[in-house]
């Protein structure tokens, strides 16, 4: 499996997450031709290391971080990265996550 078939499972594990999505920059490309997926930005992928950069779209993360993590290394088990340590790094957190916290605080749910 090439580095971009693993880039691309891992993306589509981190899709299947409700409550993460990968950290990409804020612009994306103007051009058409830009020949990759954007979201692979969010990837690195090392012999060492596998670090994926995260935006957190709802709370709490323990539980989403959790499933995250274990989809992406059921992904990395067969691949030349299956050794490798899994970092996930949660760059930014949305204001959505942060209204819908407070409303579900207050409502007692």
């Amino acid at each position: 499996m090439t580095s971009t078939e693993v880039a691309e499972k891992l993306l589509a594990a981190l899709r299947g997450v409700p409550g993460l999505r990968p950290a990409t920059p804020p612009v994306k490309p103007t051009v058409p031709w830009v020949p990759w997926d954007w979201d692979t930005l969010a990837l690195d992928l090392g012999a060492e290391v596998v670090e994926v950069r995260v935006v957190a779209t709802a709370l709490p993360l323990p539980p989403l971080l959790a499933e995250a993590t274990h989809a992406l290394r059921e992904v990395l088990r067969h691949t030349p990265f299956a050794n490798a340590l899994l970092r996930i790094v949660v760059t930014d957190l949305d204001a959505g996550a942060l209204r819908n916290e407070t409303r579900t605080t207050r409502s007692g749910t």
